[in-house]
């Protein structure tokens, strides 16, 4: 199924698995555009390829004007909603499943981990299982408001104050959530393996985290369909489909 030298790294892939005590996975968008989801930065599909962040996507946006945010983000959310995990989110659960996953770090806010099965995620750039209302600060389940605005466009509104409800995803001048940067950090300075799939490594900090892996002697994985700063330093770096690759390294990890 693969080029020779994709292959041979497939397998030194596997085998950094075996020997590994302490894996951890980071994941960014790519790893759910086999999913049906866009990415934001791939030229002609990418979600900015289209739109300006900070006009749509930021919390200034939110506070002034949220009918435009969640015009914006219907379409996104519709696809969220309806994405199903990919192979790639499928082997990385039965790899956790088997001991040798110990946390996903992900920049994704789809859930599509956890839809596989995946129980350790830290979530960098928020949820959307959650809302919170922007007045009160009453948080509800997104699932009772998520059919309504996908199917009809309802903005949703808080049950005690019928203020807006805000998606708890982390918006364009909002810091991350505290405990996750902290939980994350502490994987990735703990870890003698990470693996980096489906992320350009262009957002800031948590682009920085497998610095933070490499600085304490990690070994380092990278698949992603174009290059990061951090290939030169990687001991694999595979250019191709996260959701071919990641499983056939399962299959190696798990049944040799």
């Amino acid at each position: 199924m693969f080029p020779p030298q994709t292959q041979t790294s497939i397998d030194f892939a596997a085998e950094l698995f075996r020997q590994s005590k302490h894996a951890v996975v980071l994941t960014g968008a790519g790893i759910s555009t086999p999913s049906g989801i866009p990415d934001f930065r791939s030229t002609g599909t990418g979600l900015w390829s289209s739109d300006e962040p900070m006009e749509v996507a930021s919390l200034n946006t939110f506070r002034t004007f949220p009918e435009k945010f969640f015009q914006w983000f219907r379409p996104l959310a519709s696809q969220i909603f309806n994405a199903p995990p990919n192979p790639a989110h499928i082997a990385l659960a039965k790899l956790e499943k088997a001991g040798c996953i110990k946390s996903i770090i992900t920049q994704n806010i789809d859930t599509l981990h956890q839809k596989a099965g995946s129980q350790a995620v830290i979530e960098m750039h928020g949820t959307m299982q959650t809302l919170t209302c922007t007045h009160c600060y009453h948080k509800v389940d997104a699932q009772l408001y998520l059919s309504g605005f996908v199917d009809k466009g309802e903005i949703p509104h808080c049950p005690k104050c019928c203020q807006i409800l805000k998606p708890d995803v982390i918006l364009f001048g909002e810091q991350l959530p505290q405990a996750a940067w902290f939980k994350a950090q502490q994987e990735a300075r703990q870890c003698d393996l990470m693996l980096v799939a489906g992320s350009s490594l262009e957002v800031l900090p948590v682009a920085g985290l497998p610095m933070q892996a490499l600085d304490r002697g990690a070994h380092l994985i990278i698949i992603n369909n174009t290059p990061t700063y951090l290939n030169v330093r990687a001991d694999i770096s595979i250019l191709d489909d996260v959701a071919l690759t990641i499983p056939a390294i399962a299959e190696k990890v798990l049944n040799g």
